[in-house]
């Protein structure tokens, strides 16, 4: 006998693929009272390895902050379009890579592999579970944030020594991800790179393999 699926149930799976990697829909308006404090929360709730929760946020409203690190973003583009064919920088100069101005605020989530650290329960033969970690409490953000009808856009053309310099961060904290957060005219139904021609989504079949890798069929 099947089960039918519970409201809550449908709506997780709406916010799962109604999620967008957002560039050019944000308004910049105000949050609304208590809704970044949900969305922190909702990151913060993520599991993590050994209980470590090597995570922390850093909240990005200064202007010339988010000016200077534009630009740098800006320099790391033209530094990866010189390395495309001609077709492919071309395709490349009319995809929007960033909304760092037009958002209401920035949000950079940190890893600390110290935290917890020496014995770390869980690291001890996968060193990289504390990243792991981490991109959880980003997908945690990123859902929380598209049930509360906001825009979420991952900024990655960076150098992370020259964001750790830029926000003041200590030695052995990296900055694994610059989000750019707010109000959203719209969140597209197809991604901007699919959209775009960049690349298409391969079907669900040919991730999943039976047993052994290779096989696709059960």
């Amino acid at each position: 006998m099947s089960v039918t699926p519970t409201q809550l149930s449908r709506d997780l799976y709406a916010v799962i693929n109604r999620r967008r990697d957002v560039r050019g829909q944000f308004t910049g308006e105000p949050l609304a009272a208590g809704v970044l404090d949900r969305v922190l929360e909702a990151a913060h709730a993520a599991p993590s390895v050994g209980l470590s929760q090597p995570w922390d946020f850093v909240l990005v409203r200064d202007d010339r902050t988010k000016l200077t690190f534009r630009d740098h973003v800006r320099e790391q583009r033209d530094s990866f379009a010189d390395t495309l064919d001609r077709e492919r920088r071309e395709r490349f100069a009319g995809i929007k890579i960033e909304g760092i101005l037009e958002s209401t605020l920035s949000v950079v989530v940190s890893y600390d592999a110290s935290r917890g650290a020496p014995a770390v329960l869980g690291r001890h033969s996968i060193p990289d579970a504390g990243l792991y970690s981490v991109c959880l409490a980003i997908q945690n953000l990123w859902l929380a944030a598209t049930a509360e009808g906001l825009g979420v856009g991952w900024v990655s053309f960076y150098r992370e020594p020259f964001l750790a310099s830029l926000l003041g961060m200590p030695a052995g904290v990296r900055p694994l991800a610059w989000l750019c957060l707010g109000p959203v005219t719209h969140l597209e139904t197809v991604p901007d790179l699919e959209r775009h021609g960049w690349r298409s989504r391969r079907p669900l079949a040919q991730a999943v393999h039976h047993g052994r890798w290779g096989e696709h069929t059960d």
